[in-house]
Protein backbone atom coordinates (compact mmCIF):
# COMPACT_ATOMS: atom_id res chain seq x y z
CA UNK A 1 0.00 0.00 0.00
CA UNK A 2 1.27 3.43 -1.11
CA UNK A 3 0.53 6.24 1.01
CA UNK A 4 -2.14 7.52 -1.97
CA UNK A 5 -4.29 4.80 -1.18
CA UNK A 6 -4.53 6.00 2.79
CA UNK A 7 -5.96 3.72 4.70
CA UNK A 8 -8.57 4.75 7.73
CA UNK A 9 -8.71 2.35 10.47
CA UNK A 10 -10.37 1.86 13.80
CA UNK A 11 -9.50 2.38 17.28
CA UNK A 12 -10.02 -1.39 17.78
CA UNK A 13 -7.43 -1.75 14.97
CA UNK A 14 -5.04 0.30 16.82
CA UNK A 15 -5.79 -1.18 19.99
CA UNK A 16 -6.03 -5.07 19.65
CA UNK A 17 -3.55 -5.07 16.18
CA UNK A 18 -3.20 -8.67 16.00
CA UNK A 19 -0.21 -9.80 13.91
CA UNK A 20 -0.11 -6.35 12.62
CA UNK A 21 2.75 -3.49 14.66
CA UNK A 22 1.93 -0.15 13.91
CA UNK A 23 4.19 2.39 14.61
CA UNK A 24 1.61 5.44 16.28
CA UNK A 25 2.84 8.46 15.54
CA UNK A 26 0.72 12.04 17.42
CA UNK A 27 1.23 15.04 15.30
CA UNK A 28 -0.27 17.12 17.97
CA UNK A 29 1.46 19.73 19.92
CA UNK A 30 4.13 18.45 22.12
CA UNK A 31 1.20 20.31 25.31
CA UNK A 32 -1.45 18.39 23.70
CA UNK A 33 0.65 15.27 23.53
CA UNK A 34 1.85 15.80 27.55
CA UNK A 35 -1.81 16.10 28.62
CA UNK A 36 -2.85 12.53 27.25
CA UNK A 37 -1.80 10.14 23.91
CA UNK A 38 -2.26 6.39 23.10
CA UNK A 39 0.34 4.64 24.56
CA UNK A 40 3.54 3.69 22.91
CA UNK A 41 2.80 6.83 20.60
CA UNK A 42 5.94 9.17 19.49
CA UNK A 43 5.67 12.80 19.32
CA UNK A 44 5.96 14.37 16.07
CA UNK A 45 3.98 17.87 15.50
CA UNK A 46 2.51 18.37 12.05
CA UNK A 47 5.01 21.52 11.64
CA UNK A 48 7.61 19.61 12.07
CA UNK A 49 6.87 16.19 10.33
CA UNK A 50 8.49 16.53 6.99
CA UNK A 51 11.92 17.46 8.97
CA UNK A 52 11.62 14.79 10.96
CA UNK A 53 11.13 11.63 8.61
CA UNK A 54 14.15 9.91 9.65
CA UNK A 55 12.16 9.88 13.69
CA UNK A 56 10.11 7.48 12.21
CA UNK A 57 10.84 3.48 11.62
CA UNK A 58 10.43 2.67 7.56
CA UNK A 59 10.36 -1.18 8.76
CA UNK A 60 6.60 -0.94 10.27
CA UNK A 61 3.15 0.55 9.47
CA UNK A 62 2.56 4.09 10.40
CA UNK A 63 -0.90 5.21 12.10
CA UNK A 64 -1.18 9.11 12.23
CA UNK A 65 -3.01 10.25 15.27
CA UNK A 66 -4.37 13.78 16.10
CA UNK A 67 -7.21 14.37 18.45
CA UNK A 68 -10.19 14.17 16.23
CA UNK A 69 -8.82 13.01 12.99
CA UNK A 70 -8.27 16.14 11.07
CA UNK A 71 -4.91 17.05 11.68
CA UNK A 72 -3.87 13.16 11.01
CA UNK A 73 -5.44 13.72 7.76
CA UNK A 74 -3.94 16.94 6.61
CA UNK A 75 -0.31 15.01 7.71
CA UNK A 76 -1.27 12.44 5.63
CA UNK A 77 -1.50 14.51 2.86
CA UNK A 78 2.00 15.86 3.74
CA UNK A 79 3.36 12.82 3.51
CA UNK A 80 1.73 11.96 0.10
CA UNK A 81 5.04 11.04 -1.70
CA UNK A 82 6.66 9.21 1.17
CA UNK A 83 6.85 5.45 0.99
CA UNK A 84 5.52 3.22 3.23
CA UNK A 85 2.46 2.04 4.69
CA UNK A 86 0.52 4.90 6.12
CA UNK A 87 -2.99 5.01 7.69
CA UNK A 88 -5.23 7.53 9.66
CA UNK A 89 -7.04 6.62 13.09
CA UNK A 90 -10.83 7.57 12.70
CA UNK A 91 -11.98 10.15 15.54
CA UNK A 92 -8.16 10.49 16.76
CA UNK A 93 -7.61 10.04 20.36
CA UNK A 94 -11.21 11.00 20.98
CA UNK A 95 -12.33 7.92 19.42
CA UNK A 96 -9.30 6.46 21.79
CA UNK A 97 -10.86 8.10 24.73
CA UNK A 98 -15.01 7.16 23.90
CA UNK A 99 -13.76 3.59 23.78
CA UNK A 100 -12.40 3.76 27.42
CA UNK A 101 -8.90 3.00 26.78
CA UNK A 102 -6.36 4.50 28.50
CA UNK A 103 -4.26 7.70 28.17
CA UNK A 104 -0.48 8.28 29.37
CA UNK A 105 -0.75 11.80 30.77
CA UNK A 106 2.65 13.55 31.64
CA UNK A 107 1.41 16.65 32.77
CA UNK A 108 -1.92 17.64 34.03
CA UNK A 109 -4.21 18.94 31.29
CA UNK A 110 -4.06 22.40 29.85
CA UNK A 111 -4.77 24.29 26.96
CA UNK A 112 -1.80 24.32 24.35
CA UNK A 113 -0.63 27.64 24.00
CA UNK A 114 -1.83 28.02 20.27
CA UNK A 115 -5.12 27.56 21.44
CA UNK A 116 -4.80 30.19 24.19
CA UNK A 117 -3.60 32.39 21.45
CA UNK A 118 -6.79 31.69 18.97
CA UNK A 119 -9.07 32.32 21.50
CA UNK A 120 -7.06 35.63 22.76
CA UNK A 121 -7.05 36.97 19.47
CA UNK A 122 -11.16 36.06 18.62
CA UNK A 123 -11.71 37.60 21.91
CA UNK A 124 -10.56 40.71 21.19
CA UNK A 125 -11.03 40.70 17.39
CA UNK A 126 -15.09 40.21 18.50
CA UNK A 127 -14.69 42.83 21.19
CA UNK A 128 -13.40 45.20 18.78
CA UNK A 129 -16.36 45.03 16.19
CA UNK A 130 -19.04 44.71 18.90
CA UNK A 131 -17.68 48.07 20.62
CA UNK A 132 -17.05 49.44 17.23
CA UNK A 133 -21.14 49.06 16.00
CA UNK A 134 -22.39 49.52 19.94
CA UNK A 135 -19.62 52.49 21.21
CA UNK A 136 -17.55 54.46 18.61
CA UNK A 137 -15.69 53.51 15.13
CA UNK A 138 -12.47 53.72 17.21
CA UNK A 139 -12.88 50.60 18.55
CA UNK A 140 -12.34 48.68 15.27
CA UNK A 141 -8.83 49.89 15.54
CA UNK A 142 -8.62 47.23 18.66
CA UNK A 143 -9.49 44.25 15.92
CA UNK A 144 -7.12 46.36 13.21
CA UNK A 145 -4.34 45.99 16.02
CA UNK A 146 -5.01 42.29 16.58
CA UNK A 147 -5.19 40.85 12.89
CA UNK A 148 -1.43 43.42 12.33
CA UNK A 149 0.00 40.93 15.84
CA UNK A 150 -1.56 37.70 13.56
CA UNK A 151 -0.13 39.01 10.11
CA UNK A 152 3.65 39.47 12.15
CA UNK A 153 3.08 35.85 13.74
CA UNK A 154 2.73 34.35 10.47
CA UNK A 155 5.34 35.92 8.85
CA UNK A 156 8.36 36.23 11.79
CA UNK A 157 6.93 32.99 13.62
CA UNK A 158 7.26 35.00 16.93
CA UNK A 159 3.70 35.77 18.39
CA UNK A 160 3.58 38.56 21.18
CA UNK A 161 0.70 37.28 22.62
CA UNK A 162 2.09 33.92 22.46
CA UNK A 163 5.26 34.98 24.59
CA UNK A 164 2.56 37.14 27.12
CA UNK A 165 0.71 34.59 27.73
CA UNK A 166 3.79 31.72 28.39
CA UNK A 167 4.38 34.02 31.19
CA UNK A 168 0.66 33.48 32.87
CA UNK A 169 1.12 31.20 36.17
CA UNK A 170 -1.03 28.40 35.22
CA UNK A 171 1.40 28.06 31.57
CA UNK A 172 4.58 28.04 33.66
CA UNK A 173 6.24 24.86 33.85
CA UNK A 174 5.46 23.56 37.62
CA UNK A 175 2.54 25.52 38.55
CA UNK A 176 -0.04 24.96 40.96
CA UNK A 177 -2.54 27.04 39.15
CA UNK A 178 -3.35 25.28 35.76
CA UNK A 179 -6.32 24.98 33.87
CA UNK A 180 -8.47 21.35 33.66
CA UNK A 181 -9.55 22.16 30.21
CA UNK A 182 -9.32 19.42 27.94
CA UNK A 183 -6.93 19.87 25.01
CA UNK A 184 -8.54 19.56 21.32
Amino acid sequence: MTTTECAVIEVNELSEPGDRAWQCVDVRSTTEFAAGHIPGAVNIPMDEIESRMADMRGDKPTVLVCQSGKRAEMTRALLADQPGELAVLRGGTDAWIAAGLPLVRSTKSRWALERQVRLGAGVLVLIGVVLGILVSPGWFGLSAFVGCGLVVAGTTNFCGMAYLLALLPWNRRGSRMECSLRTG
